[in-house]
Parts: C-alpha cells; structure tokens; sequence
C-alpha cells in the first residue's frame, strides 16, 4: 500500500533565556489530544513548505511572529490518527520571535513550561506516549537531525527507530 501521510509540523517556541518552551495543554473536549501538553504546529497547506507551515501555525497558535528556528528532525507515524492515518512530522525549534504570546487558542491554554519538564525521565507532563521518545533528540546539544520511525497501534507507539545525520 502506498505510503501517503498527513504532513504537518511541530513546533518548540524557546524563551528568550532558553530556559522554558512555550506548550499548548490541549483542553478541547473533542480533542483526540485532550489534556495533553504538546508543541504547537499543525497540519501543511498545499501552497506552502514545512518552514512556512510552521511560521503560519505559530503565528495562528500563539500570536508570535518566527525570526529564527531550525529543522531538528522529523518523525514518520504510521496509524498516529485517529482513523488510523499516517503522518509525517517536521520537527523545529523555534529559537527567535517577535510578540507576546497568547494566554489560550481554541485547542487550549499556552503556558511556559520548564525544558527539563520534556527532557525529564520520565517527562513532568503528560504527554503523547511517543514523544518521551524523540524530544531527548529535539533539544540535544548534538546539533545533527534525526530522522525516525515511530508506528503507532491501538494508539501507542509501537516501535522507536532513527538516524542522525
């Protein structure tokens, strides 16, 4: 079968100090996400990149205008969505912008958070089961980009792979 994924981006908006990311607590009743903490991003336009699609979903998240961010991987879901569907992920950090952030968005509240509250073991927050997995590699020091596998079943990971390179 073909492999045709929803492409979408994920976003770390940093502070200014470095300290502290910017994440949205998905509180949404509908959600398939609910109550969980989570990068901002969302899903490509057929008229855009990934560097653009993430400028556009953090100026629609969080009301920040992107000066600076970096590619630091991406990830391949397959059977992540809710029906089953896969995904790929275009992982950045976003390391410069311009504005105040917003206190909330339709999906949720925004809220600065501790970096090591996602680099922890286990992770301070509740997270998607995956993402203990590839955010160690998103704010490594190692500066090379991973690329991973990570198939989904009965909506938890079901494997971790990747490179860097």
């Amino acid at each position: 079968m073909p492999y045709r994924p929803v492409l979408g981006t994920l976003g770390y908006v940093l502070s200014p100090e470095g300290d502290r990311v910017l994440l949205i607590h998905r509180t949404r009743p509908d959600d398939q996400a609910f109550g969980k903490w989570n990068g901002l991003g969302g899903k490509l336009e057929a008229d855009e990149d990934v560097a653009t699609c993430m400028r556009r979903e953090i100026g629609e998240e969080a009301g920040l205008e992107v000066t600076s961010l970096a590619l630091r991987g991406t990830v391949s879901w397959p059977g992540f969505g809710p029906n089953g569907e896969d995904w790929l992920g275009f992982v950045f950090v976003v390391d410069g912008w311009r504005g105040s952030p917003l206190a909330a968005n339709p999906e949720g509240t925004l809220e600065w958070v501790p970096l090591e509250a996602l680099t922890s073991d286990p992770p301070w927050l509740d997270l998607w089961p995956g993402d203990r997995l590839f955010l160690p590699l998103v704010f490594s020091e190692d500066r090379r980009q991973f690329h991973g596998l990570m198939p989904y079943a009965d909506g938890q990971p079901a494997s971790w792979s990747y490179t860097l390179v």
